[in-house]
């Protein structure tokens, strides 16, 4: 489920940018670039994601007890 939820956000703000960014420069409005970039930014947002280690350093253990 996250990775669907995380592809439509990313779908949806990345067209919106797209549509704002082509209205501003006045160039036509590409569908299929919005798609693509949505697709590359997923899949570095779960890299990203895979990369960053989930366990709390033992310092901040040591504030929260």
């Amino acid at each position: 489920m996250q990775y669907i939820v995380t592809f439509f956000w990313s779908f949806l703000l990345i067209s919106m940018l797209n549509y704002v960014v082509s209205s501003v420069l006045n160039v036509d409005f590409n569908f299929m670039n919005g798609v693509i970039i949505s697709l590359v930014f997923s899949v570095l947002v779960f890299i990203i994601a895979a990369v960053i280690p989930n366990e709390s350093t033992p310092d901040a253990e040591a504030e929260h007890h």
